[in-house]
């Protein structure tokens, strides 16, 4: 009688690249563990790089869980310029008149502190995945429909500027070369453009800043409404999230990643070319993982429990511990992860998932 192999569980930290989307890492994940079942915990937008927590096998359990931490992202917002998507890969808006006076580093410093920072409300651009009536927005949005979406309340704990700079872009098209730039130092009345070095360029102002934020912040609709607070117009030229709660791009076991071009044909005959994510360690990704009480450590509080209580969990009976927040249980000795535990009342803790 043949016996199935055991399932491998863990988590791995992806430093994704630009150019593919979270799905195309999901994939990549996919073909090298060749599992199945693979999933993230966040996504991040073609155009941004950074922290992508994909979880595999029993671990897939633990990505609802870690897609509600808060996050940090460094980006780059270029005022002066709107687009269709809120960053470089849409089209430009037109602009009206062009902007010539813009403000000082402190001025905007200001204004981010006083209407950017703590609870606000934020709506999302309609080039999001966010669904409506079960459908994605994007893919609305692309097919000319009109697209409303609602407020939501967000936290930004930060919003910090480590450099502001002035200086000119093309005027066609979104995500140009900045050139001419000069450093804005903290104090000062700002910039007042001259003539641009092309007709084809226009002044911008640019922005490089970390965010750190609740789950469901956009930093590019943050760029947006910036812009449009200062009377500019903005968005983003560059994202990064260099953590997810306690996974950060720093972490010595963080998988690095590649986009390499890959034509083919598709169901209409058509030739098409599209990127797709590579690892670039593929055949020793398990080594990078985070195995599942790891995993479990970096996502939420842990309880030791005894065999007989790891037993009872499993049988989906309550334990005597009172918990106060989400919490992993497991074994220390056999370093075995058993449940995900929730507060059932004073002095005890039921599962609400369960590893065998």
């Amino acid at each position: 009688m043949m016996t199935k192999k055991p399932e491998h569980s863990g988590l791995l930290v992806i430093d994704k690249p630009q150019g593919v989307t979270s799905h195309d890492v999901v994939a990549a994940v996919r073909g090298a563990l060749h599992m199945k079942r693979v999933g993230h915990a966040g996504t991040l937008d073609p155009m941004a790089t950074g922290v992508l927590v994909v979880g595999f096998g029993n671990a897939t359990r633990l990505l609802n869980y870690i897609v509600d931490h808060n996050k940090t992202y460094e980006a780059t917002i270029r005022l002066g310029q709107r687009t269709t998507t809120d960053d470089a890969e849409g089209e430009l808006l037109p602009a009206g008149e062009r902007a010539v006076n813009f403000p000082s580093r402190q001025a905007v410093e200001q204004l981010i502190t006083e209407r950017f920072t703590g609870r606000i409300e934020q709506v999302p651009n309609v080039y999001s995945a966010i669904k409506v009536n079960g459908q994605r927005a994007y893919d609305l949005a692309r097919e000319g429909k009109d697209v409303e979406l609602k407020a939501r309340p967000v936290t930004i704990e930060e919003f910090n500027v480590r450099q502001a700079r002035y200086g000119y872009t093309h005027s066609d098209r979104a995500g140009t070369e900045f050139a001419g730039a000069v450093v804005a130092e903290r104090a000062g009345d700002g910039w007042i453009a001259d003539t641009a070095p092309h007709e084809d360029m226009q002044p911008v102002m640019e922005l490089d800043v970390t965010v750190t934020c609740s789950a469901g912040t956009y930093i590019r609709a943050l760029a947006r409404d910036l812009g449009e607070e200062l009377g500019l117009g903005g968005h983003l030229t560059m994202l990064r999230r260099t953590r997810v709660g306690r996974f950060s791009v720093n972490m010595p076991n963080v998988m690095s990643a590649h986009a390499e071009s890959k034509t083919f044909t598709n169901r209409e005959g058509m030739e098409v070319t599209r990127n797709r994510a590579v690892l670039d360690d593929a055949d020793h990704a398990l080594d990078h993982a985070l195995d599942p009480v790891a995993s479990a450590a970096a996502s939420m509080n842990m309880l030791a429990v005894s065999d007989q209580e790891a037993a009872d969990l499993r049988f989906g009976r309550r334990i005597a511990h009172d918990i106060r927040t989400t919490t992993a249980a497991y074994v220390e000795e056999t370093n075995d992860l058993v449940a995900i535990l929730e507060r059932a009342k004073r002095g005890e803790a039921k599962p609400v998932a369960v590893f065998n």
